[in-house]
């Protein structure tokens, strides 16, 4: 009988050393594997034995049997004076099994049978966890709880006893947060040393479990493992990535990023609904055909709008879409064209006007009239000078100009007003009588109001006794 407990005692430890190096082997792997956000989770809280209800013989607890008074705190349970009296540390494996290992220390006093009350001695436990989930989550009062149950082996110190573990238990994860959360459970600890007090016993816990390890660089909530933009805010439906207009088209993918779009363009707006993005869309506001790079044809000639100098009227390509043509190809039909043979500007009906440098000369010209001291008369070498101006005007035919009068400062400001008066006046008669059409030509007085030059000199107050010439734009004729 004695050799049978003995043999029966060495295959238990045997069975312990297996489990013990099993759980270890468990727990190295599942670090070195890929892990679940915040894959490490610290749970700090207390605990308290119970050597009661552990189901042993008479001769052991005289008192019941498995799970006797299992809740009779008072008269069997340890429980600590401290705070905090059991720690664990454990890592995430897979949805079902995370592996790690607790430690706790108590003072027992109580041991549950004949022997109830003892001196204190100290109690203390280093075990390799294996916890797996149950699958499913339980409501109660509005809190969701996941259970779990829980088995493994350890070491355990009792004054001057010490003996493995055996350990197997269940208890509740009560969510509070995404990395914060309540751990309540119970533990059976079979120790399998012969020893007079440590007994196989009950270990209580709750305690606050905390989250950790993941790593979130941009805090959008999205861990970095599974971000595919760490470094920019993003969206979890983009794994991270962001969407700054909003049109769910990750940046990434958005031809138009920061304004909002349509998915079948590649998060480009199609303004005016015509089918065509307003990337491609040649009249964005205006719905048109893919034909017509997304602008109208209003009058079906086959030119888009948008080139279509007649829009309204139909007309051939080689027309600019127009009925009547534009002969000089100047942009001005010949209908509307004064000089349909002649490229022009559209300012002056389609007629050429004078160049920068062809004013220039004019007004070179009109500088060098020598008026005499508060006269407006034109004499024989003005007329020479105005020959030609004359000459200048018979070859821009269709252009209108403005002759400008200007005196010095010498006299009554309004006599000098009246002077400049007539001086544009003399100039647009004589080019009238040597036939320029009088109504291309209009005079306004400028007084000494626009020196060219200062007046302070004689030569200063020469130079601005003169006419200028300038072009009027036939919109304003």
């Amino acid at each position: 009988m004695h050799y049978g407990i003995i043999k029966q005692t060495i295959t238990m430890k045997k069975l312990v050393k297996v489990l013990s190096v099993f759980v270890m082997v468990l727990s190295v792997s599942s670090m070195l594997a890929q892990d679940k956000n915040n894959q490490w989770q610290i749970t700090m809280g207390v605990s308290a034995i119970d050597f009661h209800p552990v189901g042993t013989d008479a001769s052991d607890n005289a008192t019941g049997g498995l799970f006797s008074e299992y809740f009779n705190f008072d008269e069997n349970w340890n429980t600590p004076n401290t705070p905090v009296n059991t720690i664990s540390l454990t890592r995430y494996g897979n949805e079902s099994f995370s592996y790690g290992f607790r430690a706790s220390l108590n003072k027992i006093s109580k041991l549950g049978d004949e022997r109830a009350i003892i001196s204190p001695k100290v109690l203390g436990s280093f075990d390799a966890v294996v916890t797996y989930n149950l699958p499913g989550e339980i409501n109660v009062m509005g809190l969701t709880i996941d259970p779990f149950l829980e088995g493994g082996t350890g070491y355990t110190w009792f004054g001057k006893e010490r003996s493995q573990t055996l350990n197997g238990g269940y208890g509740v994860n009560i969510p509070v947060s995404e990395k914060v959360s309540i751990k309540v459970g119970s533990s059976y600890k079979h120790a399998f040393n012969d020893m007079q007090d440590l007994k196989a016993h009950f270990q209580h816990n709750i305690g606050v479990a905390l989250n950790f390890g993941g790593k979130d660089s941009d805090r959008d909530g999205v861990y970095d493992q599974y971000d595919d933009c760490p470094s920019q805010p993003g969206l979890p439906a983009f794994n991270g990535c962001p969407d700054n207009d909003g049109d769910g088209v990750v940046n990434s993918k958005d031809a138009c990023p920061d304004v909002a779009g349509l998915i079948e363009f590649g998060g480009c707006p199609d303004s005016d609904g015509d089918g065509i993005p307003d990337t491609q869309d040649a009249c964005v506001n205006e719905a048109g055909s893919s034909e017509m790079n997304g602008c109208p044809d209003s009058d079906g000639d086959g030119v888009a709008n948008n080139v279509d100098a007649c829009s309204s009227v139909a007309g051939p390509a080689a027309n600019n879409g127009c009925p009547w043509p534009d002969s000089d190809g100047d942009g001005v039909l010949d209908k509307d064209d004064k000089c349909p043979n002649t490229a022009g500007v559209s300012s002056n009906n389609g007629c050429p006007e004078p160049t920068k440098e062809i004013m220039e000369r004019l007004n070179a010209v009109g500088a060098m009239i020598p008026f005499q001291l508060n006269r407006a008369e034109l004499g024989a070498e003005v007329k020479g000078l105005l020959g030609e101006v004359l000459g200048i005007m018979n070859n821009y035919s269709k252009t209108s100009f403005m002759i400008e009068g200007h005196t010095d400062s010498s006299g009554p400001k309004s006599f000098n007003q009246k002077l400049s008066e007539l001086r544009a006046m003399s100039v647009k008669e004589y080019l009238v009588e040597n036939g320029i059409t009088s109504s291309r030509l209009s005079t306004v007085g400028y007084g000494e109001d626009k020196p060219m030059v200062s007046n302070s000199t004689r030569q200063g107050r020469i130079k601005n006794r003169r006419v200028e010439f300038k072009v009027i734009p036939a919109s304003s004729n």
